[in-house]
């Protein structure tokens, strides 16, 4: 299943996505499919947890994220699904954490980010909700909803030569040399010259 998430420079990961109108089975099918690549994936990465994904990186263009139960808990295996999600209002501190994506593979990065959010979607059932979250929990939700837009966290730190790291085989970030290994990188910016 891990083939089944896109990587960079796939263009899929760059559209925008489509509201979805009627939350029927088709939209169960796509909700099923995103949870089992993203455990599929952390099968094979010892070191890391699937937090979340959206479903653009499994190639289906619309508005729907997953996010884990317990983001720091790999042996909760629960996650809830966000319909049409929206994030309303953008509060706090503008944080710089590290940040990770299943889509853009061994890389990570030092991203800034609201540490409050407020917003609203849809659960699985239909039901609408609003949500107030701040800290990992906005973090993750606006990363997730920027892939909704077609917006990777590479993007909030491009041309920052000190932002990006990769994971070495001990679980630990190493500086990238940005010269050698962003700035020319087809696969992060393949319409760049």
């Amino acid at each position: 299943m891990k083939k089944d998430i896109l990587t960079v420079p796939n263009p899929k990961l760059r559209q925008k996505t489509q509201k979805v109108h009627i939350i029927d089975d088709s939209v169960r099918r796509v909700i099923q499919k995103m949870v089992a690549a993203s455990l599929d994936w952390e099968k094979s990465h010892p070191h890391e947890v699937s937090a979340a994904m959206a479903a653009p990186q499994i190639g289906e263009p619309y508005k729907i994220v997953i996010i884990r139960d317990d983001l720091e808990d790999k042996n909760n295996q629960g996650f809830t699904a966000l319909i049409n999600p929206e994030i309303v209002k953008k509060e706090g501190q503008i944080v710089k954490d590290y940040e990770g994506c299943l889509s853009v593979p061994r890389i990570y990065g030092m991203v800034p980010r609201n540490s409050k959010v407020r917003l609203k979607a849809q659960l699985e059932n239909g039901q609408e909700i609003r949500l107030k979250v701040a800290d990992s929990l906005a973090r993750t939700l606006q990363h997730e909803i920027d892939h909704i837009h077609g917006i990777l966290f590479i993007d909030h730190i491009k041309g920052n030569e000190d932002a990006f790291f990769e994971l070495d085989k001990n679980g630990d970030l190493q500086p990238l040399d940005y010269a050698q290994d962003i700035k020319y990188n087809k696969d992060l910016w393949p319409d760049e010259e």
